[in-house]
């Protein structure tokens, strides 16, 4: 088992579009291997390669729950086909220790990729479920974009990143998303959040 260190943001590597990977070699089936023990060790739902270091198009995720069995999948060049609606996901990322934001996603997501062993697959992960977005969430790392990227409200954003001594945000990346905002919004007016009654 080999727990590989985390890159925190502010490092060049997170803002660098991954390469695509020609050959899995041993090497790369042991950089998977080694993904999957730092995202376990560190409590993780998902960990792309270029969080431990590596410029490739690989990211590993377990959607699973706390009681259920581990579900393991691994994405090679993955290529997002799809995606269609709107979803304000609540969000953390093993490069931003204990920071957590409201982020825009899609609601549903088409990805293709290909597995450890070569084989090419298509996955369709719908209703804003947590697969959804972390497909979308590991994914971004691949284009050297990440979560804080998609703030709902940067000036909250700012002040957590300054509490926990991380890096500002970078204004030239990030994301316009008008329209997904605005469907958003809509859809919370629809079906206001659950909040607890203090």
């Amino acid at each position: 088992m080999t727990v590989l260190k985390v890159i925190t943001y502010g490092n060049n590597i997170l803002r660098t579009p991954s390469k695509e990977v020609h050959k899995i070699s041993a090497k790369i089936q042991k950089l998977i291997d080694d993904m999957f023990d730092t995202m376990y060790a560190n409590n993780g739902v998902g960990l792309a390669a270029p969080q431990v270091g590596y410029n490739y198009r690989i990211f590993v995720l377990d959607d699973s729950g706390e009681k259920e069995q581990p579900r393991p999948k691994v994405f090679i060049n993955p290529k997002i086909i799809k995606k269609h609606g709107a979803i304000n996901s609540y969000e953390g990322c093993l490069s931003f220790p204990d920071v957590y934001i409201n982020v825009r996603r899609c609601e549903n997501v088409i990805i293709k990729a290909k597995d450890i062993k070569g084989r090419p697959f298509t996955l369709e992960a719908t209703g804003g479920i947590l697969l959804a977005r972390a497909i979308q969430h590991e994914y971004d790392h691949l284009e050297g974009n990440l979560f804080i990227d998609h703030t709902r409200n940067r000036f909250e954003t700012e002040n957590i990143l300054q509490e926990k001594g991380l890096p500002a945000l970078e204004p030239d990346n990030l994301l316009e998303e008008a329209e997904l905002e605005e469907k958003i919004q809509e859809n919370e007016v629809k079906n206001p959040p659950v909040t607890n009654a203090t």
